[in-house]
């Protein structure tokens, strides 16, 4: 079928819809690169022929992210619409913003909870989407994402880590009351985006890591009482307007899919295949005719450690397997980290773009 050619937003729709299609869609959801690595790909693609790696992308990638614009109470730096405030925390010739200060940290109750300031969705202007959504499909139509349905995650950012864990099992009522506001937050700004877009939203990224290297952070009991539920009531409202679940958790989480896909979800993302029992082989066997996938190609092992032979061999893998009768886009596991050789990148890039195994 790559005779063909495709416009970016056919070709997932076409995945989505579980059909092979001209090339494997290549998108780099819930993703980046981190310099230096990203200098240093910039300088390669330019010494492959290409003019610079923003131009590389935007003609390689079939995914284009957009959102509406915020409005809201003034932000001092670092500090985000829920309270939580991050500080760089340096790795060498860069940095990862931390979580320092967790606004509910010493919340004990749920009086506590009704003195917190909760952002609302009024905060943004949604008018601004079609304009954006038309400047994403300038160079061609593109599947068009929005993000970030992380309700566990953004409970926990704001509670600590450990307290979240330690509420679940001590103090629910608690849990239940920071992801109740959270999930009636991302309900509502949902809502206004997709209604907003008139259709035009292919993709909601939602997310919450529920797994770790070597198996789940939680119980599926655990997870079946304190988070499933919100999830469910989130993915109700972005299907009702059309558009589909992308949801990402890294690490062990093979057991945990048949409840995922019982949530609502479409799309697995991450695909952390370097953590324990993950098997694309296997994943694609249980539950390829319904679920969908994106990501894959390992940034723990393969790209970073391996040579572009060894990434080419992954690509191709992945693509063979779970690309097969389709529902599959392909792309790094996560953020593609400092250090990773140039090369390396490329080669997950170019075989992406070429290989046609069913075809």
């Amino acid at each position: 079928m790559h005779e063909c050619q495709l416009s970016s937003r056919e070709r997932v729709r076409l995945a989505l819809a579980h059909q092979e299609t001209d090339r494997i869609p290549i998108a780099m959801v819930c993703s980046g690169i981190n310099e230096p690595a990203r200098s240093e790909f910039d300088k390669y693609v330019r010494s492959m022929g290409h003019d610079n790696l923003g131009s590389y992308l935007a003609a390689l990638l079939d995914i284009a992210t957009v959102g509406p614009r915020y409005n809201g109470p003034s932000l001092e730096p670092g500090r985000d619409i829920w309270g939580v405030k991050r500080k760089p925390v340096s790795y060498g010739k860069g940095s990862y913003d931390e979580i320092a200060h967790y606004p509910l940290a010493d919340a004990g109750n749920m009086d506590q909870l009704g003195q917190q300031s909760w952002p609302n969705a009024d905060w943004f202007d949604y008018t601004v989407l079609p304009e954006r959504i038309a400047a994403a499909h300038a160079g061609g139509q593109r599947c068009i994402i929005v993000y970030n349905g992380n309700i566990f995650e953004t409970s926990w950012y704001m509670r600590g880590f450990e307290n979240m864990f330690m509420d679940m099992a001590t103090n629910p009522e608690l849990a239940h009351g920071i992801m109740g506001r959270v999930t009636d937050f991302y309900i509502e700004y949902f809502r206004r985006v997709l209604t907003a877009a008139h259709g035009e939203v292919d993709l909601v990224f939602t997310a919450d890591d529920i797994g770790g290297q070597d198996g789940l952070l939680l119980s599926l009991a655990m997870w079946q009482q304190f988070i499933k539920p919100y999830h469910v009531r989130l993915n109700a409202v972005i299907h009702e307007h059309g558009a589909r679940v992308i949801y990402h958790s890294d690490g062990a989480i093979m057991q945990a899919i048949p409840g995922l896909m019982d949530m609502g979800i479409d799309v697995l993302q991450a695909l952390q295949f370097d953590a324990a029992g993950m098997n694309a082989a296997e994943m694609k066997r249980l539950y390829g005719k319904t679920l969908c996938f994106e990501g894959g190609v390992s940034v723990q092992k393969t790209l970073p450690f391996g040579t572009p032979g060894q990434v080419v061999e992954e690509v191709q893998h992945l693509i063979a397997t779970l690309g097969k009768n389709g529902g599959y886009m392909l792309g790094p596991s996560h953020t593609i980290q400092a250090g990773t050789p140039p090369e390396n990148i490329f080669a997950m890039f170019e075989t992406a773009r070429n290989f046609y195994p069913h075809g």
